[in-house]
């Protein structure tokens, strides 16, 4: 009985805690980030404000588990698509990741908001524990799917060539563990890869594109094209 009633607890627990979850993206959707609060949320859960935090010790707390998870599902979701590319085809790879990094953005513009968006007021964001990690884990992802193209590359084409101490210390640990072979070029160029698919969808999911283009995804897709061609690789055919 006594695991049973454990179980049950368990189980109530978690469902709580994702309905608090649910709550503060809904409020971030609805407000922006800095409407997360902890006693709003129990207001609307019908909890006391005691109570919840008996769940997330503070809003800060709450922020940084939300973003974990966001870097989380975004690394399991880009991952799964570079499994769906051909392994000898590195362009095709670079696309998938950039599709499914779009794909992600405009059917969770929240989430995309709550990470790459405006700083939240007050909130500093740890530098260890989970939230480092999930955040270290998506940074490999970008890593592994650029590391991979870079032997095909003509790296001529990759344009400034940046030393080890351009970079942060804990992207330069990342890469020389995860990817001792790749030169601060290759890293340079994954920043300079990541910075042209969010330039765009930062416009699209704020939505600046609308009155300026008829199709966002068409405009995205030549981008990532184009980059592809410019690092002489060969360009995945459409259809």
């Amino acid at each position: 009985m006594g695991d049973v009633t454990q179980s049950r607890r368990v189980r109530l627990r978690a469902e709580a805690t994702s309905e608090i979850k649910a709550i503060a993206l809904k409020h971030l959707a609805a407000s922006g980030p800095a409407s997360i609060s902890l006693r709003a949320i129990a207001r609307e859960m019908g909890m006391s404000a005691g109570a919840i935090y008996s769940y997330f010790a503070s809003r800060d707390d709450l922020i940084t588990v939300l973003i974990a998870d966001v870097h989380t599902a975004l690394a399991n979701l880009l991952e799964a698509a570079h499994r769906t590319a051909r392994s000898d085809d590195p362009a095709s790879r670079m696309l998938a990741h950039a599709t499914a990094y779009r794909e992600w953005a405009i059917t969770h513009p929240e989430e995309f908001r709550l990470v790459y968006g405006d700083p939240i007021p007050g909130y500093l964001s740890p530098t260890d524990g989970a939230g480092h990690e999930a955040a270290h884990r998506l940074c490999g992802v970008l890593l592994g799917v650029v590391g991979s193209a870079w032997p095909h590359m003509d790296t001529r084409r990759v344009g400034v060539r940046e030393g080890w101490s351009d970079f942060q210390p804990g992207l330069v640990a990342l890469a020389r563990d995860s990817f001792p072979e790749l030169p601060p070029a290759a890293v340079g160029l994954c920043l300079r890869f990541w910075g042209r698919m969010h330039g765009l969808l930062a416009l699209e999911v704020y939505g600046h594109l609308s009155h300026q283009v008829a199709d966002p995804a068409k405009l995205y897709q030549s981008d990532m094209l184009e980059q592809i061609a410019m690092l002489g690789l060969s360009v995945p055919q459409e259809g």
